[in-house]
Formats: structure tokens, sequence, C-alpha cells
């Protein structure tokens, strides 16, 4: 059956526009939605997850990704960090409301008509840093059925350890990450931490797991060298009835590069995607 993928134009944070783009097969029946959200330094069209996308949709399941509208991409520019000025003031209370924008779109059916979504099993996708993200909006929205992440980060203060670092943050106003791929200096301004810090409680991803009565799978590759294995034992702590599975040799991205041209996806994301979807079909995997 051919696969469709259909582009929106969602408005986000700050009346930012942001794209999304769903990846079924039109059959005129129900199917279950998975919502991907990317991570730092990340964009929806980023190597492998299209691939990501197409092998979800073969395997019966409407898959939406979409870009933070604060990312650095624009609608019109969607593979470059064309804006570095919305990448510096991005911060993780937009990127909520963009989510929320998502899944309001998915259930108003502004994405896809109900013949062909089954609002009843919609489940969140986040990759490293947005794995708190989609952590913290499945335990306060009660559409959102399961919950799964990704080689992700256990909270979003993960990189704020050094006092005398955030000193000079907040003294210089703004701090320059390299981007190794594209040799951009990408700036991270300031209210970052201020706007975390102000909403310190309600970004706490162990108080919300706390509370996420739903199912949780996390997956995590044995050696990803961004984020270690014990930021997903962390989230399985917090979460005792989550499910945990390593992915042996598995790095950040599961095998996927940019950009990405191999006509099948590297063993560890195949691993990853079947995984995945027997999860939300199942609620639990095999190990």
């Amino acid at each position: 059956m051919k696969k469709i993928q259909k582009q929106t134009v969602l408005t986000g944070a700050e009346g930012r526009l942001f794209a999304l783009d769903t990846t079924y097969s039109k059959n005129g029946q129900p199917k279950p939605v998975v919502v991907f959200a990317h991570g730092f330094k990340g964009f929806k069209d980023w190597g492998h997850w299209g691939a990501i996308a197409e092998a979800f949709a073969e395997a019966g399941f409407v898959f939406v990704k979409f870009n933070f509208s604060h990312n650095g991409v624009t609608v019109d520019q969607p593979l470059d960090f064309v804006n570095l000025e919305a990448f510096g003031q991005n911060n993780y209370m937009k990127e909520l409301t963009d989510l929320d924008a998502v899944v309001d779109a998915l259930f108003e059916e502004k994405i896809l008509a109900t013949t062909e979504i089954d609002l009843r099993n919609v489940s969140l996708i986040g990759h490293s840093r947005s794995g708190p993200i989609v952590i913290l909006k499945a335990a306060q929205d009660e559409r959102i059925s399961k919950v799964i992440t990704w080689a992700a980060v256990h909270q979003l203060n993960y990189a704020w350890t050094d006092e005398a670092q955030i000193e000079y943050w907040r003294e210089a106003g703004v701090n320059y990450i390299l981007n190794g791929r594209t040799k951009q200096q990408m700036p991270l301004y300031f209210q970052l931490y201020e706007n975390f810090k102000a909403n310190e409680n309600l970004l706490n991803t162990e108080t919300a797991l706390s509370s996420l009565n739903k199912p949780m799978l996390i997956i995590h590759g044995s050696s990803d060298p961004a984020v270690p294995i014990s930021s997903a034992e962390q989230l399985k702590r917090w979460k005792k009835d989550a499910i945990l599975h390593t992915i042996e040799g598995g790095n950040h991205v599961f095998g996927g590069r940019h950009p990405f041209e191999d006509k099948i996806l590297p063993e560890h994301s195949i691993k990853l995607v079947e995984k995945s979807v027997f999860f939300v079909r199942n609620k639990k995997i095999i190990n």
C-alpha cells in the first residue's frame, strides 16, 4: 500500500510557525498514532527519521513528526539552521507549547480525519532532550495513551551542574554551542536557564513520572556517547513499572546519520522500531 506524507503548518510558541508531516498508508481504517519529538540541535527531517516514519507506516501506524518552533529551522528552509536567533530564544516551556499545539491539532482533525487515525491510541516518542518533554506532556494530558523515550536525558537541567559556568553564562547573557556537523556557533541565551528556574517544579521529570499512570518504554543504546545509559536507569528508578530496553552497541541515534541515503535502516534502528511498535500494540515488550 502506498505511503503518504502529508505536510501541515501549525502556529506554535510566540506565534511562530512550524512544520509538521504525517506518514501513513491510507486505507480508510483508524490507525494508532505516534507523535515524535526531535532532540537538541535536531529537526524532523534529520538523518533517518523519515525512514523510521516510513517503517512505522508500514507497520500500520500514523507517524507524526514536527519541528519545534524555535529549533532554528524555518518552514521554508527546514533542513538548515537559518534562524539562530530563534534557536537562542528557545526554552522548555516553548517546546511544551509546541507539543500542545500538535496534540490539539491532532484531536481537532486539523492533521488527519478520524477515518485514518485512532484517537484512543496516541503515543508520544521523545528523542534525547525531548524525552522529558514528552513525559511532562503525557503526565498531564489524559488523551495520551503511552510514552516512549529514545536515548533520553533524565532531567532538563542535565547540563547545568557547574556553578561557575552558570555565573559566566549569566554575566555574558549568552553561551555558544558548536554544531559539529554545520560548524555553526549556536547561541543559547540565558533566558533558557531563567525560564527553567521559574518553572522548575513544572519541569521536574521525577515529579511527572510519579504521577504518570500510563505505560512507558525507555530505549537506550549501551554505547551512547552523548547521553549515558545511567540516564535511562534513573528514569526506570523513578517509574518502576516502566520497561527499560537496552540496545547493545547502540549509539545516540541508533546507527543513523545525516544525510541518510541508505535503502534500509541500520540494524540498531530496526530494533528500535520493532521494540517501539510492539510496545504500542501490546503495552509490553519481550527483551
